[in-house]
């Protein structure tokens, strides 16, 4: 049975600019649900003039809502975190119907979304500037932090609750105004939210938000892009897109949040705890099926141990269940779509042409249904392999034997990626030596969880820039204003 909701109201189907409005020109595309392909909604398909009548909205209202003392824009993202909270069955279905992964994990999603904005409702009353000793007397100088002013969020599919609280929750608390395009694949589970702020209070034009199908994506952002009052660009998303939007910001100068493309190691030493490598590894490789942008990509295990590790991650992957989120039992539901399944699959196709073998799964599921991939565990896999060079972002695990730390160090940052990488090791020092040898953004050292809302997100190299959640991520949104008195 397909999941369904209990408020109807969730689903409004239009975009919001300071109210819930068709697109200008009256097209709608379709959504589907990933697990039948069964369309099941539709939303606007916005254009050019719904992007900029939402800049329009956003500007407007930016003198108003930058004034607004710290402690009541707090006050509205409060509410609008207990509104997330009271209705965490409603927006978990809706994720799980969209998106397709595990109605628990729908569920932990919308909890982790509201974790971020109950953060930044917090945190927007800590924007605190600075005193500075004057070098001369009769003189005062003071550094203030400002909102950078209307910030346009691009948010992904995988995330599509956490995506937006993460980037939407600190703008607010900031004192911007936002326009926000979520993706076409999931754009239901962004317009309830919006729903559920506009409900705590968030005053008309502060936040808007305008859906686009895949063919007029750019249409909308070019609009953003190219108006010099957007003064930020947060999006989460592929590098090349990511590439796009930094040189098209460069002749207004935005600040910019970019987190990009990942190609995460797993790494694990003859010195670990194999039966926590292994739980760390489920945990971080198969949430969301694999498709997260910090899901280990490349699994090396060192020599001594790496036949016991390969005999038990067979073993966990093997019982995994694969079905719809509705079947409250699946663990692994399908990808968002049938490119994402041909994508995977030329993977595996390319790795076992090259050597690699299939322990576990490697084929497509047409049983359960077209976009369903069967979690995957490869061994043998090695540097030339398509899968050690692309994010596969499905459920399949290629597993590559070393010998040495300094061989595994090097092979680790042998990508021009760096968003997220983990070890396993109970060696003290090799803790501290491989953890700042690595290059990526985020570690985790014997943990296969990694983000939290008071964790600061995000990458080095060419998987971006800029940090989410913690209290880094309100200063993101913030500028610095010196102000210096004289003749005192």
């Amino acid at each position: 049975m397909p999941l369904s909701i209990r408020r109807d109201d969730l689903l409004p189907g239009r975009n919001f600019i300071g109210r819930w409005c068709e697109a200008q020109l009256g097209r709608r595309f379709d959504v589907a649900d990933p697990a039948t392909d069964t369309v099941f909604a539709s939303v606007p398909d916005s254009g050019e003039d719904d992007a900029r009548a939402a800049l329009e909205a956003a500007h407007a209202a930016f003198t108003a809502w930058r004034a607004v003392p710290a402690r009541q824009r707090a006050q509205i993202l409060k509410r609008w975190n207990d509104l997330i909270v009271a209705h965490q069955e409603d927006l978990g279905r809706l994720i799980s119907r969209e998106q397709g992964k595990p109605l628990a994990e729908g569920r932990g999603e919308v909890a982790y979304a509201a974790s971020y904005v109950e953060w930044f409702a917090e945190e927007a009353t800590r924007a605190n500037g600075d005193v500075i000793p004057a070098p001369v007397v009769g003189r005062r100088m003071f550094a203030l932090k400002e909102p950078v002013g209307v910030v346009a969020a691009i948010t992904p599919w995988n995330f599509p609750a956490a995506m937006i609280a993460r980037k939407i929750a600190p703008a607010l608390a900031a004192g911007c105004t936002v326009v926000c395009k979520p993706a076409e694949d999931t754009p239901l589970t962004s317009l309830a939210l919006v729903k559920l702020a506009e409900e705590a209070g968030v005053p008309p034009g502060v936040l808007n938000i305008v859906t686009a199908s895949r063919e007029r994506a750019a249409e909308v952002v070019d609009v953003w892009l190219d108006d010099p009052r957007v003064r930020k660009i947060s999006f989460t998303g592929s590098t090349p897109v990511g590439k796009h939007l930094a040189r098209r910001s460069a002749d207004t100068l935005k600040k910019l949040s970019l987190e990009l493309g990942g190609n995460a190691p797993f790494i694990v030493f003859d010195d670990a705890d194999i039966d926590a490598a292994v739980e760390g590894l489920m945990a971080a490789k198969f949430r969301n099926g694999g498709q997260t942008c910090v899901s280990p990509n490349r699994v090396y295990v060192q020599a001594g141990v790496h036949d016991t590790f390969a005999d038990k991650l067979a073993e966990r992957v093997a019982a995994l269940k694969v079905g719809p989120a509705s079947d409250a039992g699946s663990q692994i539901g399908p990808m968002i779509n049938a490119r994402a399944v041909d994508k995977i699959e030329r993977h595996v196709r390319d790795a076992v042409d090259r050597g690699a073998r299939i322990l576990v799964g490697g084929q497509r599921l047409p049983a359960v249904g077209r976009n369903y991939f069967a979690p995957t565990v490869l061994i043998g896999a090695d540097t030339t392999m398509a899968c050690a060079c692309e994010e596969t972002f499905g459920p399949v695990v290629p597993v590559t034997r070393f010998e040495t730390e300094a061989e595994v160090v090097a092979a680790a940052n042998a990508t021009p990626y760096g968003l997220a990488a983990y070890f396993y090791s109970r060696d003290v020092k090799r803790i501290w030596r491989v953890a700042e040898a690595l290059e990526a953004g985020l570690v985790g050292i014997n943990e296969g969880a990694l983000a939290a809302e008071a964790a600061p997100f995000g990458g080095v190299k060419e998987s971006g820039y800029g940090r989410e959640g913690s209290i880094h991520g309100l200063d993101e949104y913030m500028h610095l204003k010196y102000l210096c008195q004289g003749q005192l």
